[in-house]
């Protein structure tokens, strides 16, 4: 281990020193500043007890929600979550005191015209987005909204089409002054649409009837000075240029349910619901599968969880309960292990010091990265949710299925 946490500290925090700088201590959107589930944060705990108290900071109650899989973001001294109500149909947006739980506002959002008939995905999986400013939310009715700080609704658009398969679950992503938004879905209706942040008016869409419906949120990167949208998307691991949607490249490979990981040179990718894996150099053009596809690992069994890497390791939940552990470098297996209880769901983060949370308000595991399993902490809140953790000025937001959680050191 030793020899490990230089190389960790080498790549991990010499890639957030930019991404991050601006946004240190914020939580802006699913998985974190980067999108990536990276923290600059250096005062986290690594044990809490529900039972005992230890470590938290404050909990507070949330209104009763119908499959609300949503994480909390976080700006300055407010934490943003959605819920949801399946019948009759309702959305909301809810506003906290990050200092002490108290709640601020509730607004609700009229719906969209898409009413569910499979409610597995339900109404409330995408994880809202802010700038600071506003904060950007999207519903599985097929509504898009934005609300300033005070709760006020500023804008609210609904999609025209909605062939979603079972549920809308790719979260909102912010580029320069748009929202936006992966539509794939079926009967060859899939597009990414780009709104204007102030007006809600569509600024582009790009079709893409040649690509099937996917649920994972896409990621914002900068490969060799270029900026490119990381996509998982049915069938093919995609660059995109976020200005516009246009292809940049692509590699043959399955993908839907699952974001993907990224180093800052090489980005890692698996379906999510179970399948072959990829490791891929983003720095080419059109097709890439025979001149840019590093390495492939025969099979990851099904876990919609991101995956992570840190330093020379990728690190990924997957059932039953397993945390499988393969060498970025060439894609060979380091260890697969049983972590009873740990989420399957929710995505992890990790630290510029090695440690990577599998935090959830159900059972957490804090582990250190290296060539075997090493367990820091296991901590038990025992409100099993699929949220993903939010990390904001040393405290972690966990949301659970009736409270909102504050972990922090005293």
């Amino acid at each position: 281990m030793a020899g490990f946490r230089p190389i960790v500290l080498a790549s991990l925090a010499g890639f957030l020193a930019t991404a991050a700088v601006a946004l240190a201590e914020n939580w802006p959107q699913f998985r974190g500043p980067t999108g990536l589930g990276y923290t600059t944060e250096k005062s986290l705990p690594l044990t809490w007890n529900a039972k005992t108290g230890e470590n938290i900071r404050w909990k507070t109650p949330l209104p009763k929600s119908d499959n609300a899989y949503s994480s909390p973001v976080v700006w300055g001294d407010r934490v943003f979550v959605t819920y949801v109500v399946n019948q009759p149909v309702e959305h909301h947006v809810l506003c906290f005191q990050a200092a002490d739980g108290k709640p601020l506002w509730d607004t609700p959002v009229p719906p969209g015209p898409w009413l569910l008939k499979d409610l597995r995905g339900g109404y409330g999986a995408p994880t809202p987005a802010t700038d600071g400013k506003t904060v950007f939310v999207v519903f599985g009715s097929a509504v898009v909204a934005a609300l300033d700080f005070e709760g006020k609704i500023v804008w609210r658009q609904e999609l025209e089409k909605y062939a979603f398969d079972v549920a809308l679950g790719s979260s909102p992503v912010l580029f320069q002054d748009t929202v936006i938004l992966d539509c794939d879905q079926t009967g060859k209706t899939s597009s990414f649409i780009a709104y204007d942040k102030a007006t809600g008016t569509i600024k582009w869409e790009e079709k893409r009837p040649q690509t099937g419906f996917a649920h994972s949120t896409p990621v914002i990167v900068t490969v060799k000075g270029r900026t490119q949208m990381l996509v998982s998307a049915s069938g093919a691991l995609q660059g995109l240029d976020p200005a516009n949607g246009k292809m940049l490249w692509w590699c043959v490979t399955p993908g839907d349910a699952s974001s993907p990981a990224f180093n800052g040179s090489l980005v890692f990718a698996d379906k999510g619901r179970g399948s072959q894996a990829v490791c891929v150099d983003p720095s080419g053009e059109g097709d890439v599968t025979k001149t840019h596809l590093k390495w492939t690992f025969p099979q990851i069994p099904e876990g919609v969880s991101s995956a992570i890497i840190v330093g020379d390791f990728v690190l990924r939940t997957h059932n039953p309960e397993n945390l499988r552990c393969l060498r970025l470098a060439g894609g060979e297996p380091v260890f697969n292990e049983r972590l009873p209880g740990v989420s399957t769901w929710a995505s992890p983060f990790a630290t510029a010091d090695g440690k990577v949370y599998f935090a959830s308000a159900g059972r957490t595991y804090v582990v250190q990265a290296g060539d075997k399993l090493e367990v820091l902490a296991t901590n038990e809140i025992g409100e099993e949710n699929r949220a993903s953790a939010a990390v904001s000025s040393g405290k972690i937001f966990l949301r659970g299925n009736k409270h909102l959680y504050c972990i922090g050191q005293p």
